[in-house]
């Protein structure tokens, strides 16, 4: 395959390495997804739904549509997954998503490591001139966690999808642009420093 994204593997210092995703990964997904906390306006694999999660992540895959990474702690250990989707290589554009960690991994580094990888990738590598993110109105700790990476808030897309159960998703959407990548760069960086 080639396009606007290549499998890479994505190696940080302190915390984690991504690797593209594979149908081998399905028993690692598992074991993590047994550390996961539920929520019901977002959704990760269950040890269950491994397998079909695996099989949902690796059909929406392509080079220029997107990429699905493993999160692989230091010790080895698969301990989430993360995106890139909604590609758009004409404008170079896209959108970080699907992320999701173990229970045991949250307020560490491992969140910054990874989007600071990913956004170097994209913005080094790929050239992106933007890079967005996404989430429920309602997912308030993911909504820091974005902010807290410096992403500025674009709008939000009022009844955006339906969901499963019948209720309308609104969905807040941040972004971060390619003169801003230099400072949000060095706050990861700094971040992951103390």
């Amino acid at each position: 395959m080639s396009g606007f994204l290549e499998p890479v593997v994505l190696a940080g210092e302190r915390w984690v390495s991504l690797e593209p995703l594979t149908q081998d990964h399905a028993p690692e997904i598992a074991t993590a997804a047994r550390d996961v906390r539920p929520l019901w306006f977002t959704s990760a694999p269950t040890p269950e739904t491994a397998e079909e999660w695996v099989d949902g992540r690796l059909a929406a895959q392509h080079p220029d549509t997107g990429l699905t990474f493993v999160v692989r702690a230091r010790d080895g250990d698969v301990i989430g997954s993360s995106s890139y989707c909604h590609v758009d290589p004409p404008n170079r554009r896209l959108e970080i998503g699907y992320t999701w960690y173990r229970h045991s991994v949250r307020r560490t580094g491992v969140n910054s490591e990874c989007k600071l990888l990913m956004l170097s990738h994209a913005f080094g590598e790929l050239n992106c001139v933007a890079v967005e993110f996404r989430t429920h109105f309602f997912n308030s700790t993911s909504r820091a966690a974005i902010e807290r990476l410096g992403a500025k808030q674009d709008g939000v897309l009022r009844s955006h999808q339906l969901l499963v159960d019948g209720s309308r998703r609104d969905t807040v959407v941040y972004s971060i642009l390619d003169v801003e990548w230099p400072s949000v760069r060095n706050n990861l960086r700094f971040r992951l420093d103390r």
